[in-house]
């Protein structure tokens, strides 16, 4: 196969109640963005929102790594940084 080829992804039929709000909002979406359907425009929230909790998820993880560490661990992460800045701007 190809590269180039993009990959054939199957899709679930379902159905979901919403409240005529709702729907208001994502056919409002869907003109706006010329999208093909309310289930594209449904798919493109639900990755955003995916994509989104995957950051918080990552932000999580670095703070509480950066938590983790002794006081005597973080000055030495500062002095790293330091010296790579200052290593950064000198070869510009």
């Amino acid at each position: 196969m190809p590269t180039s080829a993009k990959r054939v992804e199957r899709k679930a039929k379902k159905s979901y109640t919403l409240s005529p709000e709702s729907i208001a909002f994502l056919e409002t979406i869907r003109k706006r963005r010329r999208a093909a359907s309310i289930s594209s425009v449904l798919e493109e929230i639900l990755q955003a929102v995916r994509r989104q909790e995957k950051r918080a998820q990552i932000a999580r993880s670095v703070d509480a790594y950066y938590s983790s560490l002794s006081d005597q661990q973080a000055a030495e992460l500062v002095e790293w940084g330091d010296f790579a800045t200052g290593e950064f701007l000198r070869e510009q």
